[in-house]
């Protein structure tokens, strides 16, 4: 026997296996329960989300010998008649091809004639939209007054394009996109009868791609399964097979577009299209990602509108203290309207580095939002000015107090470490993979670690300016305290995780020129600073 795909397997035959359109089901079985069966239906809604399904299943409840609380009992001969196709009296018709006055003629004249077997005659019309308008017209009087043993139930994905004489001849329902829990937990379902083994994080990630359609999220589970048949569905096969990335990759590009670091950011860009990621859906997907940090940032209780685990609202929600609304709204318009340009574009990977630029530099725009963005920048290098920077005045012969600095002799750094403190150094590669978000990651890459006074673990950030006078999260007067001592927390953390040591950390903001020579010695070495511990006042 051929194999049988797997929205074909698993299709609904009952209403109790139809998936998220709960108030449609409940009302068709009241329908049926209580004899108010209408002449005429309309099924409306988006690919995948069970219009079809439904029909096929009404349309065997309306036939079936042994109705159970308005469903098909699916064991009398009527009811396994039509789920296998032989029932002569449902007729499925698809009005993408059979979409002439003739067709609709031929209908006409078939229902002058009673069902030979069960109660009804059904006609299905999928895809009605594409019925011309003579079609219509010929079928207008029939819909309207049919014969009582005749039943019509339309299906389309595009209702704006049926006449208005149509719909008010149908009783309308409207199909919902089916929530990613929803089609999560199915999927789920499938692959424990399949006999295979998955993460429900990638399952979290085939449903958001399936963009609220059952049958679209079945067909790509499909494909994951065929490419990695016999071995378990995690969530980085299913990034591989579906071409997509993950929130980490977003978080990042965007923190180099807000920092202003063209390189940086079109570096992430040209790594996803190396690895052959599509533009269009590149684009959508970090459109999606910078959404939903809008909407961490601005909605008291995100998690009613996002539909991610809670752990990753949280690192949306730490995300999006570090952007401001107005940017956030402007990366959104400028991806807005690239998106529209790609769908007919044939240099899509030109045009996306071209916005990703406009991103990362307001300079190159005279929008409102581009203006605002670059008197923020503005702002902050003045607020910076008046809080304690100062301006020294010379003459043009004046020599530069820099060059005195850079003849002193550099200071030598001598290590001098205890075992605890070995430890930590041997242990700081995996220290600082601390799982809370790409933003700590990235900063903790760029600290280096002492040893203090009474055992303490001292972090040592380099004291910059912001590029571009872009807000920098580290050494932002407003949250950078609190980011830093979120860093400790974290490291100290880690280290208690992996070392099983309790270890007090703390940290300094260190010149430039002090840094440099922190920073000769190798990353997994701690080194005794030699000099008292500052809490982050200096």
């Amino acid at each position: 026997m051929s194999y049988l795909a797997l929205y074909r397997k698993y299709r609904p035959s009952a209403f109790d296996e139809v998936k998220g359109q709960d108030h449609i089901v409940t009302t068709l079985k009241n329908q049926l329960r209580t004899g108010r069966v209408g002449h005429a239906y309309l099924f409306c809604g988006t690919r995948g989300t069970g219009k079809t399904s439904v029909a096929k299943i009404f349309a065997k409840a309306v036939n079936c010998e042994s109705p159970v609380d308005g469903s098909p009992c699916g064991q009398c001969k009527i009811c396994k008649s039509i789920e296998d196709g032989s029932f002569m009296n449902v007729i499925e018709i698809d009005a993408a091809s059979n979409n002439g006055v003739d067709s609709v003629r031929q209908i006409v004249d078939e229902i002058k004639y009673s069902p030979s077997e069960g109660k009804y005659r059904v006609y299905i019309i999928d895809e009605v939209h594409m019925l011309s308008t003579g079609a219509f017209n010929a079928l207008l009087k029939t819909l309207e007054e049919p014969p009582s043993y005749v039943i019509f139930i339309l299906a389309t994905t595009e209702v704006h394009k049926i006449p208005i004489t149509i719909l008010s001849r149908c009783q309308r329902y409207d199909f919902r996109r089916i929530s990613v829990e929803t089609i999560a937990r199915h999927l789920g379902e499938i692959l424990k009868s399949e006999g295979i083994g998955f993460e429900d994080k990638a399952l979290q990630y085939v449903a958001r791609v399936a963009d609220g359609s059952m049958r679209d999220a079945e067909s790509l589970l499909d494909q994951c399964i065929a490419f990695y048949l016999g071995q378990d569905l995690t969530y980085d096969k299913v990034l591989e097979i579906l071409g997509g990335l993950d929130n980490e990759t977003y978080a990042g590009l965007l923190r180099y577009i807000v920092k202003g670091e063209v390189a940086g950011a079109l570096g992430v860009f040209d790594e996803a299209m190396t690895e052959g990621k599509d533009p269009a859906r590149f684009v959508t997907e970090f459109t999606t990602y910078i959404r939903n940090v809008l909407i961490a940032k601005t909605t008291p209780g995100p998690e009613r509108v996002l539909e991610y685990s809670a752990e990753q609202i949280e690192l949306l929600k730490n995300e999006a203290q570090y952007y401001s609304v107005d940017t956030i709204i402007r990366y959104i318009k400028i991806l807005s309207e690239l998106s529209g340009k790609l769908r007919f574009a044939t240099q899509k990977k030109v045009l996306t580095e071209v916005a990703i630029i406009k991103l990362c530099v307001p300079e190159t725009e005279s929008s409102n939002e581009a203006l605002v963005q670059r008197i923020a920048k503005l702002e902050e290098k003045l607020a910076q000015i008046l809080q304690g920077a100062v301006i020294e005045v010379r003459s043009p012969d004046t020599a530069p107090a820099e060059a005195n600095e850079q003849d002193e002799e550099e200071e030598t750094v001598i290590p001098v470490l205890d075992e605890e403190m070995k430890k930590i150094g041997e242990a700081w590669n995996r220290i600082i993979d601390v799982k809370k978000g790409p933003i700590f990651n990235t900063e903790l890459k760029g600290v280096i670690p002492t040893a203090g006074p009474d055992g303490k673990l001292v972090l040592n950030f380099c004291e910059k300016e912001s590029p571009d006078g872009s807000e920098d999260i580290l050494h932002s007067e407003s949250s950078g305290k609190a980011f830093i001592e979120r860093l400790c927390e974290g490291v100290r953390e880690s280290v208690k995780n992996i070392l099983n040591l309790n270890v007090e950390v703390t940290y300094r903001i260190e010149k430039e020129k002090k840094f440099k020579s922190l920073k000769k010695v190798d990353i997994s070495d701690l080194v005794a600073a030699g000099v008292p511990i500052n809490t982050g006042n200096n």
